[in-house]
């Protein structure tokens, strides 16, 4: 991998962080407001996903061409492979490490997350952000 594939990973990352304390956050306060977990899920992943968005593309590949119109793309094509990749994988794995395995809710969440950030990043850098 060349050194700026590896800073843009880095940059990934740091993102995904913020973005799982985002996402963790509102899983807690809607659970805490009795709201079912399945319905939390998607809810806090659509809260991470559009703050991920905003982020990726002014910290993460800032340097590739930016406009109004390329923005909406992007961020269409970023619901469409990270929100699906996020949204589908958190709910299935929740399904099975909640419902299924009785683990619990926030340590599930973040085994979930973990299991899709590959496939974000791949997502993001070759179809998403692309140059």
């Amino acid at each position: 991998m060349s050194s700026a594939a590896c800073v843009r990973l880095l940059r990934f990352s740091v993102v995904g962080a913020l973005g799982i304390v985002v996402q963790l956050g509102t899983l807690a306060a809607l659970s805490a407001m009795r709201v079912d977990y399945m319905i939390a899920t998607a809810l806090a992943v659509e809260f991470a996903v559009v703050h991920n968005f905003l982020w990726h593309r002014s910290f993460t590949w800032r340097d590739r061409a930016q406009g109004r119109v390329r923005d909406f793309f992007s961020l269409l094509r970023f619901h469409l492979s990270n929100g699906l990749i996020s949204l589908l994988g958190n709910l299935v794995l929740m399904r099975t490490f909640v419902g299924g395995l009785g683990v619990p809710l926030l340590e599930a969440n973040i085994a979930s997350i973990a299991v899709c950030f590959l496939a974000n990043f791949i997502a993001s850098d070759r179809w998403v952000f692309r140059a």
